[in-house]
């Protein structure tokens, strides 16, 4: 590594930023939140920053008493003050990326807020954005104009996937036409790390004004354990869709891969009651807003820190992140 990286997380995110600072084997560096009586706050580095490159973890999602939009701004703000005070580089690591998933209008004058979010980061200096299983890769490059780069967890939920379904017939299905590429990724890793076959398929999915449809489902599911990847779990309305297709067409088990678990209120409900057995999701936003029970029987975390630190370490060494599946063996 060319030099020790300045690794900071803003307090909402402090504590995914430590799993990446001990994975890194540095410190993350001081800095101050003030909170004002009217509302305002302020961060600012507690550290000299001048001609340094510093990383700033921030997942911008709605948990943990602030919102997504007031998390956004402190990380604006606080890279506007990095920038500043002089350092050189400041790349954003993004565990979860807000407002990615409207990436296009689909009605007249929709907002197109991939675009807006990546113009406020410019704004401020952001030289650099990492960011983990956005919803679109392609709509989130060609949104900003600074370095970016997009790092696919698939391969940190393999393994533990496999341990689940041991020698069971598996396939890999995305629960809509949209993420058949990303399971398709996704199967590929499986049937190395397996050293098996493994099937694939995709469910019909359309939504309008809030309202899921789609019956279709391709591929044959009967007697096999079916493994439904998709980047985040919301309502949980698509999974159980998912699900309950696949039942119907006489698979054995359904279990569920997501690197976000969003979970929108009445989402464990939603999904308790439908046929998955087990879900497996990333600790980019925390599952706090789960029923503990549920949480506890049915939910799988698994943690990301070590694998965005990886990539952290390849980027300020100047290592291509193109390999970065070999650190998994497969």
């Amino acid at each position: 590594m060319a030099s020790i990286p300045m690794l900071f997380a803003l307090e909402a995110s402090r504590e995914f930023g430590e799993s990446v600072a001990r994975t890194l084997e540095v410190p993350l560096s001081e800095h101050e939140e003030r909170e004002f009586e009217d509302g305002e706050h302020k961060a600012r580095p507690l550290v000299e920053v001048r001609n340094r490159h510093a990383y700033v973890v921030q997942s911008l999602h709605g948990r943990g008493g602030q919102s997504v939009d007031e998390k956004l701004v402190r990380l604006l703000f606080f890279i506007g003050a990095l920038k500043e005070s002089g350092a050189a580089r400041v790349t954003a690591v993004l565990p979860y990326l807000c407002y990615a998933r409207k990436d296009r209008r689909t009605k007249p004058h929709d907002p197109v807020t991939t675009r807006y979010v990546a113009m406020l980061f410019e704004a401020v200096g952001t030289d650099g954005v990492l960011a983990v299983d956005v919803h679109n890769p392609s709509a989130f490059e060609n949104a900003f104009r600074c370095s970016t780069e997009h790092l696919e967890a698939r391969h940190v939920f393999v393994a533990p996937v496999a341990d689940f379904i041991g020698a069971d017939d598996a396939l890999v299905l995305s629960p809509d036409a949209g993420g058949v590429k990303r399971a398709e990724r996704f199967r590929e890793v499986l049937e190395r790390h397996l050293k098996r076959p493994a099937g694939n398929g995709f469910m019909e999915k359309k939504r309008s004004g809030g309202v899921v449809s789609g019956e279709q489902l391709v591929g044959d599911v009967t007697n096999k354990t079916i493994i439904i990847v998709d980047d985040l779990i919301a309502g949980g309305t698509t999974l159980a869709r998912a699900a309950e297709a696949c039942k119907k067409r006489g698979a054995r088990r359904m279990i569920a891969v997501a690197t976000h678990g969003v979970f929108a209120p009445g989402a464990d409900d939603k999904l308790g009651q439908s046929p998955l057995e087990h879900i497996f999701i990333g600790d980019t936003i925390p599952p706090a807003a789960l029923d503990p029970a549920f949480l506890q029987q049915r939910v799988e975390v698994i943690g990301l820190g070590p694998f965005i630190a990886e990539a952290i370490r390849r980027l300020h060494g100047g290592e291509s992140l193109a390999d970065l599946s070999q650190v998994y063996g497969y």
